[in-house]
């Protein structure tokens, strides 16, 4: 359907050798975490993006249960995570800290991710900046960049291949 299937169908895609060679660092405080969306198939990807933006493997933060399943090679697919990588200390100073790390919402639109895990961000670290890169949309308190939301991808980080 219009809603399912590879991101290449729905919007412009970056390959991981041009992910990998973001710095990332280069916009971080050096206390610093990212919270990092992937899907199962390509977590031990996600960790390896981790570590060359200079990020330690930390935990998975969320699990969000799309509450509808598709197709998988193995199991019906109905989960994603994300994942928290960890440069220098944790942040301070700290936020709310019983914060539910399982997320239910029915998912929308192809890679729409749910306003409650950006709130649930915020309610941990709440004076920290945050930046959401490869946004498709803006959230208050947040700086954002993505195609959706930025109109040059050369003004931020030069030579990034779109595919």
């Amino acid at each position: 359907t219009p809603d399912t299937g590879g991101a290449a169908a729905h919007y412009s895609t970056v390959t991981a050798r041009d992910l990998k060679r973001l710095q990332v660092v280069d916009v971080c405080e050096p206390d610093a975490l990212i919270f990092m969306w992937a899907t199962s198939p390509h977590l031990d990807q996600a960790i390896d993006l981790l570590k060359a933006w200079g990020f330690k493997w930390a935990t998975v933060a969320f699990v969000w249960d799309k509450m509808r399943v598709n197709p998988g090679f193995y199991t019906m697919s109905q989960c994603e995570l994300v994942l928290v990588g960890k440069r220098g200390r944790i942040p301070k100073p700290r936020g709310a800290r019983n914060v539910r790390q399982l997320v239910q919402e029915v998912r929308g639109r192809h890679s729409q991710k749910p306003d409650q895990v950006r709130e649930r961000i915020s309610a941990m670290f709440p004076t920290q900046r945050k930046l959401e890169l490869f946004a498709r949309s803006t959230a208050d308190g947040w700086s954002a960049w993505g195609a959706e939301v930025s109109s040059d991808v050369d003004l931020i980080w030069p030579g990034i291949g779109q595919s």
